[in-house]
């Protein structure tokens, strides 16, 4: 039934857009994953979550150690009253109330628009408008707004959106509760209908994540910079008009010193028909802009990386070349399986376009005699090494043993039961490794059933952690795409990881108290805290032929030695799994997979 309210002539009108831009199958997808009913309607959400009239209260009465001035620019051209008037009165709500509204009107000779104006600059003398000879286009208007702009910090406000009545005060409120200083806020938002009835597709974003900016502007709303930076970095460029948000967030993230994420719908973004918000495959030159500011923020960190668009418009890949041709050591743990090691390793030998590589193959008491005639077979290659690990399985002390007799500069732990897909998975995975601040790089892994199996690991899922997206179609990208989307994240599973030999041996590899469970999260959490960055990148796909090599968890042996494994990381990362993933976000479930919402 509520999908059938939106059936209207626009809504038709749009999805033809969407069928002529992606074709009939990727269509049906997209429409098949927007039709699925949310297991936690958000309308009902939101409205049990904001704030009560006596929480506003209490914000309103609330006294901070810093109160800055915060200026709100808007940049307004023919504004409807409606939207103009609900756009200030989202101001006049706020709960923190030491603000000024900066207005730079594009269209003064609309009369209705400058009727409007007056009255409310005639009652509050916080409302500050400037009234512009000529529109000069987004970019330039909304630098003429920050001209106004006198605060110590300033927040952007497009002139048809709304803030919530906390948005200012949850702004205040992280400045004095941060340890240190930062320079830049941005917070979670949502969409809200023309008429304000329905707010719908909430963004409920993870903490700064400089791989997921780079693929998306994941930022966009609410975005508050301290006004000198703003001074300091050039404001808007017109160049990049249509993604001129885009190139400006770059530019603050890469001079701020701190950013702070608040987990909290503080914007709403009204959807109509002229609004980006609902019409994306209208604005190529918006999304070729954005290409254009991946690019010109890469140049600026003396980045080499390749940014093209992805087939959903607004999302980008960027590849990094490799950087020589260093030695990838590829460490396999094996025992018995000849068949599934030889499906794995004929899919390197046969699908991998890049060629200096060598193979460890981590022997672990295998009793087959037809596994020691395929490694007699496999002895015969130049770059394949077999030694023998002669205790019980114990996966991260096997890896631990093969990395001594390995002579690459990066390690690729790989599973004896993965297939290869695609013949640069390897290349991706380097080409990212050897950015200096990355530690690991993880891969994106499906069942043989063409459903995924990794998407990331997310700290917290299942109790100490669980894989992202888990079960969903490979065809599917999730919500808001991010099972396609690299990014960086707390954790990947080492089934497919590479990662520096130096950070490797640095954090004393793999903890041999975890013989079995959550030893690869327990080394990229520790890889994190050393400052490096666990990357995921889905354009590095196997499939997974999961669990063959050691079993389910069946016997009581089993079942306790998973126990103490899950108690060891509780134990060890007790404040992480308090405070949650900060690549992830707390308003999302823990009891799934899905990025659904947390009931």
């Amino acid at each position: 039934m509520r999908y059938l309210k939106k059936i209207k002539p626009y809504t038709i009108k749009k999805g033809f857009r969407y069928l002529k831009h992606y074709g009939p199958k990727e269509f049906w997808v997209r429409l098949c994953e927007r039709m699925e009913p949310e297991e936690v309607p958000y309308g009902p959400w939101f409205e049990s979550h904001k704030p009560t009239e006596k929480e506003l209260e209490a914000q309103r009465k609330k006294q901070w150690k810093k109160q800055p001035l915060i200026s709100v620019v808007v940049p307004a051209y023919k504004t409807p009253e409606k939207f103009l008037r609900e756009m200030i009165k989202s101001l006049e709500a706020q709960t923190y109330t030491n603000w000024e509204l900066c207005i730079a009107n594009a269209s003064p000779e609309d009369t209705a628009m400058a009727e409007v104006l007056r009255e409310y600059t005639g009652k509050d003398a916080r409302v500050k408008v400037e009234d512009l000879k000529e529109n000069l286009g987004i970019a330039e208007n909304t630098n003429a707004a920050m001209e106004m702009a006198v605060g110590e910090f300033t927040g952007l406000l497009d002139h048809d959106d709304l803030l919530a009545p906390q948005a200012l005060y949850r702004i205040v409120e992280a400045l004095n509760q941060s340890s240190e200083e930062p320079d830049v806020f941005y917070s979670d938002e949502d969409k809200v209908t023309t008429d304000l009835s329905e707010h719908f597709q909430p963004h409920f974003k993870p903490d700064f994540n400089i791989d997921l900016l780079r693929s998306n502007n994941y930022i966009t709303h609410f975005f508050v910079v301290r006004t000198n930076l703003i001074r300091q970095v050039g404001g808007f460029r017109r160049e990049y008009d249509g993604a001129q948000d885009y190139d400006f967030i770059f530019r603050c993230t890469e001079a701020a010193k701190h950013i702070c994420h608040i987990p909290e719908v503080l914007y709403h973004w009204r959807t109509h028909q002229a609004s980006t918000a609902d019409n994306p495959a209208s604005k190529m030159y918006a999304f070729d802009a954005g290409k254009r500011a991946i690019e010109a923020h890469l140049k600026r960190q003396g980045v080499e990386g390749t940014v093209s668009h992805t087939k959903d418009l607004g999302f980008y890949q960027v590849e990094y070349p490799v950087q020589g041709n260093p030695l990838v050591s590829i460490l396999i743990p094996n025992k018995d399986q000849k068949d599934t090691l030889k499906q794995c390793l004929d899919s390197v030998f046969s699908k991998t376009a890049y060629a200096n590589y060598e193979v460890i193959i981590i022997e672990n008491n295998s009793q087959e005699k037809e596994t020691w005639e395929y490694y007699e077979e496999l002895k015969q290659r130049d770059n394949v090494k077999i030694v023998t690990w002669e205790s019980g399985f114990n996966y991260s002390a096997i890896n631990n043993f093969g990395e001594k007799s390995a002579s690459g500069e990066y390690l690729l732990f790989l599973n004896n039961d993965v297939e290869v897909i695609n013949p640069h998975w390897m290349e991706e995975l380097l080409g990212n490794c050897q950015r200096k601040e990355v530690g690991i790089v993880g891969a994106k892994l499906y069942y043989p059933d063409d459903t995924i199996q990794h998407a990331g690991t997310i700290i917290g899922i299942g109790g100490i952690a669980g894989h992202a997206f888990l079960n969903m179609p490979r065809s599917r990208s999730g919500y808001l795409h991010k099972a396609s989307l690299q990014m960086d994240l707390s954790a990947v599973t080492a089934a497919c990881m590479m990662m520096k030999r130096s950070v490797f041996e640095s954090l004393g590899g793999f903890e041999e108290k975890l013989a079995v469970a959550f030893n690869d999260v327990d080394l990229c959490l520790r890889c994190v805290k050393a400052g490096y960055l666990v990357v995921y990148n889905p354009k590095v796909e196997l499939y997974h032929y999961e669990s063959k090599s050691r079993g389910s968890e069946d016997s009581e042996e089993k079942v306790r030695r998973f126990q103490q494994e899950t108690e060891f990381m509780r134990t060890r990362w007790i404040d992480l799994l308090k405070q949650g993933d900060p690549y992830y976000n707390k308003n999302l479930t823990l009891s799934k997979w899905n990025y659904s919402l947390r009931a």
